[in-house]
């Protein structure tokens, strides 16, 4: 009779290591890019606030790296669970770090924006009828619970299309 104790562990599987790997590296790139956009100013800048967006070619080059990787060992399903994982990891990582950018960091973030808003509007002729509307609309997004949904929603939704996308690209190889 062996002694239990005696026997190693097994290693974990790297099936499963990769996509957490791959969602706390993408969490941890957005969270860098969001406070640089936040440290630089950026976010303040009309003609630089685009480059937020940057998060989702971001997101697609991450995930299409990783199930690039385990697609030798892991059927459609498996890839789009993967990638779908990752997301999922990282969208946890993305939501704290938004409350932390706009709770702790950047408390002003929201009225600023607001205010960057009400000039770019007023420029574009709209009335102050309207931009009053168009602010009371926006009004639900610029509070940091729902700003910080609104960018784990927008990972998962983009995780699953890249993964539905990236996975049939390659099982067909």
């Amino acid at each position: 009779m062996t002694d239990p104790r005696s026997t190693p562990t097994p290693a974990p599987d790297e099936a499963l290591l990769t996509p957490l790997r791959a969602g706390a590296l993408l969490g941890v790139l957005v969270a860098l890019w969001t406070f640089t956009m936040g440290f630089t100013g950026w976010y303040r800048h009309p003609n630089l606030l685009f480059l937020f967006w940057l998060v989702i070619p971001l997101q697609i080059v991450v995930l299409v790296w990783m199930l690039r990787k385990t697609a030798p060992t892991a059927g459609y399903l498996r890839q789009v669970q993967n990638g779908v994982g990752a997301s999922v990891i990282a969208s946890m990582i993305i939501f704290m770090a938004s409350l932390l950018f706009t709770m702790v960091v950047f408390p002003s973030y929201f009225a600023e924006l607001e205010a960057l808003g009400r000039i770019q509007m007023a420029k574009q002729g709209l009335s102050p009828e309207q931009i009053e509307a168009v602010v009371k609309a926006q009004a639900p997004m610029q509070k940091p619970l729902g700003s910080a949904f609104a960018g784990a929603l927008g990972t998962w939704i983009t995780g699953l299309f890249t993964s539905l996308v990236a996975a049939a690209w390659y099982r067909k190889r």
